[in-house]
């Protein structure tokens, strides 16, 4: 019998994915009609997209805008239910176009079915990301 990954081990490969800037496997974790919400996104930016082909086509782009050089922080918490974790991660790294630095903090919540999240909600400050951009748009 096969075991699926669970949602830690899919939260951990998550950011790996992100580190190593494969967008694609990061949105290969996901599933095909997985919802991503971003309710602190700055004006011009989505707040929810949905459907795994719809998310690649939003963070394709994300390696050659933002280099994240580490994850100096990560956290994970299991929840009562076993396909939820809570990660508390940070990010360091370098804005391509400006050389600003990019230094966030992040809380996500994803929830995973049969090994693929199904559900991505992320939080993080709009004006720590509009500062680093130097007010450009992602």
């Amino acid at each position: 019998m096969t075991t699926s990954p669970t949602a830690l081990d899919i939260a951990r490969q998550s950011l790996a994915a992100f580190l190593a800037k494969d967008m694609k496997g990061w949105t290969d974790l996901c599933h095909d009609d997985v919802v991503a919400e971003f309710p602190f996104a700055p004006d011009g930016s989505p707040k929810r997209i949905e459907g795994r082909t719809a998310l690649y086509a939003y963070l394709r782009g994300y390696p050659e805008m933002i280099d994240i050089a580490d994850i100096p922080r990560s956290r994970f918490y299991r929840t009562d239910d076993p396909q939820v974790v809570i990660l508390e991660w940070s990010v360091t790294g370098r804005v391509i176009g400006n050389g600003n630095p990019y230094n966030l903090s992040y809380a996500t919540f994803v929830t995973v079915q049969d090994g693929l999240i199904t559900s991505y909600r992320e939080y993080w400050n709009p004006q720590d990301f509009l500062t680093a951009l130097g007010g450009g748009q992602f």
